[in-house]
């Protein structure tokens, strides 16, 4: 945050955490705008959360699909990424070309 502040620069800091030393550690040290939990199972986010409180922003991510994220939503996140929605999709190729006639 010191950083940030010296250099006049409005950014967020996220700060990813794999499990609940990774959490603790985190709120050891604070100066952090959001809580990523990835691959967090809904039942690990919820001591993660009572943990953090409102202090922080929380997230989760990885392993999330649109089979499980209303359990994770249901946890009480403030953010869920579900990356299998990009994972999965098509890209479709599209170019304008244009013709002029004299």
């Amino acid at each position: 945050m010191a950083y940030l502040k010296a250099n006049n620069l409005d950014l967020q800091i996220e700060v990813e955490t794999r499990n609940i030393e990774d959490v603790k550690e985190v709120l050891a040290v604070g100066q952090v705008h959001r809580i990523m939990l990835d691959n967090f199972t809904p039942e690990q986010i919820v001591p993660a959360l009572e943990l953090i409180g409102r202090k922080y922003e929380t997230e989760a991510s990885g392993g999330i699909t649109i089979e499980n994220v209303e359990a994770y939503a249901k946890t009480g996140v403030d953010f869920v990424s579900v990356g299998a929605i990009i994972h999965h999709a098509v890209s479709l190729d599209l170019s304008l070309k244009a013709v002029i006639h004299p």
